[in-house]
């Protein structure tokens, strides 16, 4: 399948599974894809050979981002079930043999090293930061989706940091943090 083929087929799959469990208010899906893809403008993932989604949800970035970079390991970290079990299916439905979930939160996992780490909006920087401890070093990009309050979370962060904003979306670049 090409990613216009795996598009609609997760549109397909979501619509069906968020009418009985409620996986996310998002409606439109082409704008949370066109979101989720908006960070590739702004850095070169290319090098990376292991992501780490940490709340992952119904798989806004990682799914996406998993459908372009196909030489890349996408770790999922989900611990609600139905969000995970629907995870598991996505991955299996549209052939992304390039996504590991993870039904669990991030802490109980054994840490491994990631090239990069996402997050959309769920946990403040400081938060993320100590939950990912063992998962990152000082090359490890931190790529997240954030809103317009962003700056305080990052006040007094010892590290090279870029905000790149796109509309409401501000994509906050964070390297070299201290482990």
């Amino acid at each position: 399948m090409d990613f216009d083929e795996r598009l609609k087929a997760y549109e397909d799959i979501f619509i069906k599974f968020n009418k009985i469990h409620s996986l996310s208010t998002y409606k439109n899906l082409d704008e949370v894809a066109k979101d989720s893809l908006g960070i590739l403008e702004f850095s070169n993932f290319s090098s990376a050979k292991v992501v780490i989604d940490i709340g992952s949800g119904a798989g806004f970035p990682a799914v996406f981002l998993a459908m372009k970079m196909s030489e890349c390991i996408f770790h999922l970290f989900e611990p609600n079930a139905k969000k995970s079990s629907f995870l598991s299916y996505a991955k299996a439905h549209l052939g992304l043999e390039n996504i590991v979930v993870h039904s669990k939160k991030i802490e109980d996992e054994e840490p491994f090293r990631a090239d990069i780490i996402t997050s959309r909006a769920a946990f403040k920087v400081a938060d993320l930061l100590s939950l990912s401890k063992g998962f990152y070093d000082e090359n490890t990009l931190f790529a997240l989706f954030k809103g317009s309050s962003i700056e305080a979370e990052l006040s007094g962060l010892k590290a090279q940091i870029s905000i790149k904003k796109a509309k409401e979306r501000n994509y906050v670049f964070i390297k070299g943090v201290k482990c």
